[in-house]
């Protein structure tokens, strides 16, 4: 095996050359306390440092190594993902960052944000020749000037710097142990409350003292402590649950239902509905939602124009379209408001949906609600929506999903609703009663719509031939640079109203998965089938699965997320999978 200083000596060699000499590097050099792995390097030194693919290994049996027994999947992940963390930080502190052309002199790793995710830059594994073997996947940027090796830098990089991130991140001397036990505490309450949240029959639980409003629109971060509210729970609504470490915790419980999230403008109707929306996630310490959690299915829907439709049965929503267009199968390349909305609750269904979550200002007006003064003007006859408002308590009694909706306008829901919460100055206060007695004594009642059109939903089933990963050039091209933008082959998938993805590491392992899944694809596997088979596939194998090449750029997602990726390809193309009956006509 090559050594340290065979490392070195082969630099001082290629100094100055042209970019692509650094390819003499690829090999396994032993630093003693590590070994560092260079399996591949980019040939330009403007490629992202994230093409490059350079490992980092460490024995759990040596004793310097920071090392605890894992004995449940969720401490390995957290136990991972506070790893990737002080790895990301110690390269913030002890690399000199961009020295050079392009990407030259960048070491770091894939940026953690908020939430307590499985990550494939930290790997721990169980490997016959290193025995347990704890495994970084980072990124080097290694520097040039134009298109020349600039080798001192280099050697500066991954001589001095790398060694001292590694020996930071890595040592338990130079870890606080107390701080990796809380984080990993953290991550085992907040997955107990979760699976707890079925049996309490909630659809949602936010602790008390809880930090909600977060620092701005642009960032995930919790409004610090002296500038914040403090989430407090209405005498009504407050439960306690006995967490495993933090011991007995107070805070709201949602029932599951209707809820209604009600109140002024800057109130904090929003900022409570975001927490319910993040609450899939486990938060890192000091995030404010630790204790915070919603169900596993819990799926943010919202009306998103011109949007990829393709034969969607949105028919318990929109019927009797003008020039007999088809709602059972529906497909469009521009969705309107109304239709865009309603295929993502159809779609959402069709993967397992438990709570839908809306906000009154990113839903279609048209497909909310049908006042009173409206309907007496326009007939139903001449109206295809059915309204989600005749449709929710339906949604719930047939289907057990239920809904939480951010209404400020909208009073007509009270006559639907089972809860509903007003939030006044960011505290809540439970005004069910006060709502449902303004609803029974007001005299101005909307006709209900629905005419008790049943949820059927259709399962499709994939055709592989839609889901091509190849450019125009004939090559795999899945890339991203944005969490809610996704080039795949020929197609830039559009994924701004899937709010619930939050790291571009999960958006980039969702194309990868969007090409494995193809595998399953044998024209007779519904879509809901395909996704849980690739989900149970990474469950096993981890995320390295997805893509046949190493890498540390993916994190996990959850399979709606996939299947909502799948819906919004363009191109993406389905049979409808024949039930007894329709093969009987």
């Amino acid at each position: 095996m090559l050594n340290a200083d065979i490392l070195k000596r082969k630099l001082e060699s290629i100094d100055g050359e042209d970019y692509g000499a650094y390819q003499s590097l690829i090999g396994e050099y032993d630093f003693s306390k590590y070994k560092l792995i260079i399996d591949q390097i980019p040939k330009d030194p403007y490629a992202p440092p994230h093409t490059g693919i350079y490992r980092i290994r460490v024995r759990r049996s040596d004793e310097q190594v920071i090392n605890l027994k894992i004995d449940s999947k969720i401490k390995e992940v957290a136990f991972r993902d506070f790893l990737a963390r002080r790895f990301y930080h110690t390269c913030l502190e002890v690399s000199k960052g961009r020295r050079g052309t392009g990407y030259s002199g960048i070491i770091t790793i894939t940026q953690p944000g908020q939430s307590i995710l499985e990550r494939s830059c930290v790997v721990i594994d169980d490997d016959i020749i290193d025995n347990d073997i704890i495994e970084i996947r980072c990124f080097l940027g290694l520097p040039a000037a134009g298109r020349k090796i600039i080798a001192t830098v280099a050697e500066e990089m991954l001589l001095k710097e790398l060694p001292e991130i590694v020996n930071q991140s890595l040592f338990k001397d130079n870890i606080d142990i107390n701080a990796l036990y809380h984080h990993i505490e953290t991550a085992e309450d907040a997955e107990y409350l979760r699976n707890k949240l079925d049996s309490l029959k909630i659809a949602a639980f936010i602790a008390d003292d809880s930090i909600l409003p977060r620092e701005s629109g642009f960032s995930d971060k919790p409004l610090k402590k002296e500038s914040a509210v403090s989430f407090l729970t209405p005498a009504s609504l407050k439960m306690e649950i006995k967490l495993p470490h933090a011991g007995p915790v107070t805070g709201m419980g949602i029932p599951k239902g209707v809820t209604l999230i009600v109140g002024g403008g800057y109130h904090g109707k929003s900022t409570l509905l975001h927490a319910i929306e993040s609450g899939i996630y486990n938060h890192i310490p000091g995030d404010g939602r630790e204790k915070c959690a919603s169900l596993p299915g819990t799926v943010k829907v919202r009306s998103y124009s011109g949007r990829y439709i393709r034969k969607t049965d949105i028919s318990p929503f929109i019927r009797n379209l003008p020039f007999q267009k088809d709602t059972k199968a529906f497909s469009t390349e521009n969705a309107s408001g109304s239709t865009s909305q309603a295929a993502s609750i159809i779609e959402a269904i069709e993967v397992g949906a438990e709570v839908l979550l809306m906000d009154e200002d990113t839903c279609a007006t048209n497909f909310m609600i049908r006042d009173k003064k409206m309907q007496q003007l326009v007939r139903k006859d001449d109206e295809p929506i059915t309204t989600f408002i005749d449709k929710v308590k339906q949604l719930y009694l047939e289907k057990n999903i239920s809904t939480i909706l951010v209404s400020g306008g909208a009073g007509d829901y009270f006559d639907v609703s089972d809860q509903v919460i007003q939030m006044i100055r960011y505290e809540p206060i439970d005004v069910t009663r006060k709502a449902h007695e303004i609803s029974s004594t007001s005299p101005a009642k909307r006709t209900i719509e629905d005419e008790g059109y049943p949820f059927h939903i259709k399962e499709r089933i994939p055709l592989p031939e839609s889901v091509n990963p190849c450019n125009e050039y004939g090559k795999k091209g899945i890339y991203t640079s944005e969490v809610h933008r996704l080039t795949f082959g020929k197609d830039k998938i559009d994924l701004t109203d899937v709010e619930q993805l939050i790291e571009l590491s999960q958006t980039k392992a969702i194309g990868y998965a969007l090409e494995y899944a193809r595998k399953y694809m044998d024209k007779k596997t519904t879509l809901k089938e395909i996704i849980i088979r690739v989900m149970n596939d990474i469950e096993e194998n981890g995320l390295d699965i997805l893509s046949n090449k190493i890498s540390g750029n993916f994190a996990l997602f959850r399979g709606i997320e996939l299947a909502f990726a799948f819906n919004r390809l363009r191109g993406f193309n389905v049979n409808l999978k024949m039930t007894s009956s329709s093969q009987s006509m």
